[in-house]
């Protein structure tokens, strides 16, 4: 898989158990966070688009790690997805999902997982191709409870479950069929960039690695 390849959501999606949901204020830490997450054996790195220094982290990663996938997540326009491209990123993770953004992310060349919470969004992104998805918030949404629900009428759709996750409740997720991995933003707690603990991240990373089916 490298660098010039065109990635499939399902690509990324097998990679690890865990996707990192990953905010970040300062593009100085952009790089370390991402080596550390890969010591532990993570390299699908989704950076949120929550900050003003996002896109520059992302542009930081894709230059001086080409081992590491970079995506971007939060994505929620049209230009989200552009800007996230021409940064760097190969893949995109939406909170929701529009038609709009799902052809921003194909001409783009961006593998999208795109963000739904009901059965009315599931069927809209499939009528789009879209058929691997992120199911946000998780938790809050129903967790568990709903996926197994989902896995009948659904049951050509693989989720990957954001919102809400943790080390001790993933592996609930993870043992459903419908489910390929998980996101959670547990691997890089808010504290550790400005402390410089990137030892930390790195055995949350390496904790997660035991959570494979």
């Amino acid at each position: 898989m490298n660098a010039t390849t065109p990635l499939t959501a399902l690509q990324v999606m097998q990679d690890a158990p865990v996707i990192p949901v990953i905010v970040l204020n300062d593009v100085a830490h952009a790089v370390p966070m991402a080596r550390a997450l890969l010591a532990g054996g993570i390299r699908m790195l989704e950076v949120t688009l929550r900050t003003p220094q996002a896109l520059a982290c992302i542009e930081a990663i894709a230059r001086e790690l080409p081992e590491a996938v970079v995506g971007a997540g939060t994505v929620r326009s049209v230009a989200d997805a552009q800007a996230a491209a021409k940064a760097g990123a190969r893949f995109a993770v939406s909170p929701g999902y529009t038609s709009a953004v799902g052809q921003a992310c194909r001409d783009a060349g961006l593998a999208l997982l795109p963000g739904v919470a009901t059965a009315s969004e599931i069927m809209r992104a499939c009528e789009d191709g879209f058929t691997e998805l992120k199911f946000f918030p998780a938790v809050q949404a129903g967790g568990v409870a709903m996926l197994k629900a989902w896995a009948g009428p659904f049951f050509d759709v693989k989720f990957c479950p954001t919102g809400g996750l943790t080390l001790q409740n993933a592996p609930d997720f993870l043992a459903l069929g419908n489910v390929v991995c998980v996101g959670g933003s547990w691997l890089v707690p808010a504290n550790v960039p400005e402390s410089g603990d990137w030892g930390r991240v790195t055995r949350l990373a390496m904790e997660t690695q035991v959570l494979r089916k």
